[in-house]
């Protein structure tokens, strides 16, 4: 499995945010978490939701805290499972103080409402792929300097392919409509009185009886009983 690299890290970060990070702290995320799975899934999260920090408002500290925290509740456990297990020190801090279980569940559900995890929580709801876009454009963009310059034909077809497949033009769909119309009586009525109209005002024009003006004047009646349309 790869591990978070500074370089990764860097380029996720807001400009005023990078400053603070170095090696020793990508290290400490790298080692915090031991389970395989929890680990990628940390280091995934670490690097979609640094939009949180553009503002300026929190520690990275704090958010390495929070996006750890959220990344175990995304996982399906409870508040105070994630806590335990993003926090195990403070939990055992805790327990040595003697503080209650309704205490630290007081203490997880105010960290749970606090203002960066809803923030991180709402970004975990946005799709990854609208978070990553930059990360998208570069992933396209080293794929084609690899089909370009690789030494490899083999590295230079694979990423030639790998660029046809995510670049291909949609499909075109065709989409068929299909309107069904249903003549009753108002309809045939309609039908009927237009065409008797139109034959009646031919033989009157040709016959010198209404001019031109006249007839695109007439107005259509129709006789019959009208339905509401509900």
């Amino acid at each position: 499995m790869d591990t978070l690299t500074l370089d990764q890290f860097k380029q996720a970060l807001p400009v005023h945010v990078k400053k603070n990070v170095s090696q020793d702290i990508v290290d400490n995320i790298n080692n915090l978490i031991t389970d395989p799975e929890i680990r990628e899934a940390y280091r995934d999260n670490l690097i979609s939701y640094t939009h949180v920090l553009k503002n300026g408002k929190f520690k990275l500290t704090n958010y390495l805290d929070a996006v750890r925290y959220v990344s175990y509740k995304l996982m399906g456990n409870t508040n105070i499972a994630s806590y335990s297990k993003a926090f195990p020190d403070k939990i055992e801090r805790f327990e040595k103080q003697g503080v209650s279980s309704k205490d630290i569940a007081s203490y997880v559900t105010a960290y749970n409402k606090s203002k960066l995890v809803n923030l991180i929580l709402e970004q975990s709801l946005v799709p990854s792929w609208v978070l990553n876009q930059d990360l998208y454009q570069k992933a396209l963009n080293t794929q084609a300097e690899l089909m370009i310059s690789a030494n490899s034909e083999k590295v230079r077809s694979d990423a030639a392919n790998s660029l046809l497949t995510h670049l291909k033009q949609p499909e075109t769909q065709k989409i068929e409509l299909d309107v069904g119309l249903k003549e009753d009586s108002s309809i045939n009525a309609l039908r009927a009185s237009t065409m008797g109209l139109v034959a009646q005002q031919k033989q009157m024009l040709h016959a010198g009886a209404m001019h031109a003006q006249e007839i695109a004047h007439t107005k259509l009646i129709i006789e019959g009983e009208a339905e509401e349309v509900k």
